[in-house]
Parts: C-alpha cells; structure tokens; sequence
C-alpha cells in the first residue's frame, strides 16, 4: 500500500479493521507483524491507529453493538485517493454502484465515503483536505 502522502489518486492510501473484539485484534496484528498501536479519539469515538517502523498503516475500532447484534462480521476497509470524492461518488452511482455512508469529513484531515462498487464489494474513498496529504492524516 502507498503510503497516505504519496497516494495518487487511484491508488490505495488506508485501511481500517472494523473488528468484533479489537483488543483480539491489536493483539494478534501485534505479533504477526509487530504492529504497534495507540488509541486516538475521531469523530465522537475513537479508532486505534496500527503502526509500523513509525509509519502508519492502518487502524482498527470496535463494531458496535447494533453492528454484532445485526451480525455483521469483522471485515477491513481499504481506501482509495481521490481528488474529489463527492464527484467520484457520483460517477459510481452512475456506473451501477451504491452509497454505503455519504461523504463525510473526518477530523478535519479528509473527506471520506463508502460505497458498493457494482459486483457488491465495498471500498471507502479518501480524498485530503488540510494537511489531509501527511503522514499522520488519520489523526
């Protein structure tokens, strides 16, 4: 994966574990590839962002209650740079794709949305705003 300041659009920049037990999680990604992680507050919540060698590669946060009581399993989310994410929404939709979440802005760093391509596979979209570009961009 690209890394979040050098993704051009088009290409992967981020992912997110949406997990049923993310201390389960942290713990096994910690000794599978010695991923390091720290709590960070986002949006109301809170994630915890997975780093490596000082870089950040990802993040995890806990499924909801309603989320494991629908039975929705534990699942990544990979992003997607773009430059304009309410217009690539619109192209999507266009092409047969659905709105998963609108976009929306997170802490201030990017505009995001997640949508069904048209074969049913999700991807969510990431286009900067701010110092959206850096490496900590998920702050």
């Amino acid at each position: 994966m690209v890394h979040l300041g050098n993704a051009a659009p088009g290409q992967f920049c981020w992912v997110d574990l949406a997990a049923s037990d993310a201390d389960a999680a942290k713990a096994f990604y910690g000794r599978l590839f010695g991923w390091t992680s720290g709590e960070q507050a986002a949006n109301g919540g809170s994630f915890t962002r997975l780093r490596q060698s000082g870089q950040d590669v990802g993040s995890v946060y806990q499924l909801s209650p309603r989320h494991l009581e629908n039975g929705v399993p534990s699942h990544w989310t990979p992003y997607l740079r773009v430059d304009d994410v309410d217009a690539v929404v619109q192209r999507a939709v266009a092409l047969g794709g659905e709105v998963i979440v609108p976009p929306f802005v997170v802490d201030g760093t990017a505009r995001i949305a997640l949508i069904l391509d048209n074969v049913g596979a999700h991807v969510g979209l990431w286009e900067p705003i701010g110092s959206g570009e850096g490496e900590n961009a998920h702050d």
